[in-house]
């Protein structure tokens, strides 16, 4: 198992949204592979043996296929969108935060899911999801997906935490100590949706029905609880491993996490529990999507529909503590075992405010962009 690596904000990069996505003739079959194809992933997405020979699922479709898969990893949903925009890429995994992006500003193209039979072991619950779904068209196959629940120490919270509360305002703990210094916070701009959950939840006169949909008021009231979080927050964390070692080494008591860091440190024997706060949780999924000018069209296709095998959607969350987007992927692997799928948080999707890129929508919402520079500037202190 490995965890979800760093997702933050290394530059800033800001992005409009307001172009109509693209609109390509859909191929009508699959043909013979070019050879080659060449893929945008997070570290560990798309193993090959090299880091634990267990987890293998490129070197078959390579032998199947005649595709001959090269990865190039990227750390953050803003690296990978900006490589996309470079170009010499067939496909991407892009998360919630990113897809939108991509599919505005017409780097990727729409797919024709009946030239993927695996299409049929999808979840449900993904198929039409709105973060690659635009307009009727389809820019991706589902990958993976999970949770960011609320990890916190069980010693100094011998009942689990019922609220965010806990991480985003300053009181006393259970164990009688102030939560300042001892809580974090992620350091990505998409963060400002778990704020907006949470002042969904406690203000809601503001009348918050989306976390991704902020009008100005919402927005800056949003801003002010983050803002005000600033004084308490131990670490803005990304990396998962520092995470980890926050909670063992530096005090750190409660923050949102991923289902992998919480499984780690509870195998090493750490008071480590997670739960889902009363105003619920966001979390990521992400899709496998097309660049619009894919050069090795027929490979992206065989890839993207053998990344729907069950066996190869549970060997990716036994590797990356993540959850299948395939159903029977839960049963369908080894690695992963019976409750790979109920310890990842696989019973927790109705209660996820799932990534999506904020889309000003002509002015009524606002956009990525502000979301970017008001969140590197929170940060900053500022």
């Amino acid at each position: 198992m490995r965890h979800r690596f760093a997702r933050s904000l290394l530059s800033l990069c800001v992005f409009s949204i307001t172009a109509s996505p693209v609109v390509f003739a859909e191929p009508t079959s699959v043909g013979q592979g070019e050879g080659r194809l060449d893929i945008i992933a997070w570290p560990g997405y798309i193993e090959r043996g090299q880091s634990d020979k267990n987890y293998d699922w490129v070197t078959q479709f390579e032998k199947e296929t005649g595709c001959a898969v090269n990865v190039k990893t990227a750390a953050t949903s803003d690296e990978m969108v900006s490589l996309m925009a470079k170009g010499g890429y067939d496909l991407v995994t892009a998360s919630g935060d990113a897809s939108l992006r991509l599919i505005m500003g017409k780097r990727v193209q729409a797919i024709n899911t009946a030239l993927i039979p695996n299409w049929k072991n999808v979840d449900p619950r993904l198929k039409d999801a709105p973060w690659f779904t635009v307009a009727g068209k389809v820019y991706g196959t589902p990958y993976q997906w999970g949770p960011n629940l609320l990890m916190y120490n069980t010693k100094t919270f011998p009942t689990p935490p019922d609220s965010w509360s806990v991480v985003f305002t300053k009181q006393q703990l259970p164990d009688g100590k102030s939560n300042a210094g001892r809580v974090q916070a992620y350091d990505g701009p998409i963060y400002i949706a778990d704020a907006a959950l949470f002042v969904k939840a406690t203000q809601p006169q503001l009348g918050i029905t989306d976390p991704y949909e902020l009008n100005e008021q919402q927005y800056q009231a949003v801003l002010k609880v983050l803002r005000d979080q600033h004084a308490l927050i131990h670490r803005y964390w990304h990396d998962a491993t520092v995470q980890m070692s926050d909670f063992k080494n530096e005090g750190v008591v409660a923050s949102g996490s991923w289902p992998y860091q919480a499984n780690v440190l509870k195998s090493e024997g750490q008071p480590i529990a997670t739960t889902i706060p009363k105003e619920g949780v966001t979390g990521w999924a992400d899709t496998t999507m097309m660049h619009t000018d894919a050069k090795h069209p027929n490979c992206a296709y065989k890839w993207m529909n053998w990344s729907l095998t069950p066996k190869v959607q549970g060997d990716v969350a036994a590797w990356f503590g993540s959850l299948p987007a395939v159903p029977a992927g839960c049963k369908a692997s080894t690695l992963l075992g019976d409750k790979g799928c109920e310890t990842n948080g696989y019973g927790s999707f109705a209660k996820i405010a799932f990534w999506k890129t904020p889309v000003a929508k002509g002015g009524k919402y606002v956009s990525y962009s502000r979301w970017t520079q008001d969140y590197i500037a929170i940060m900053g202190g500022r």
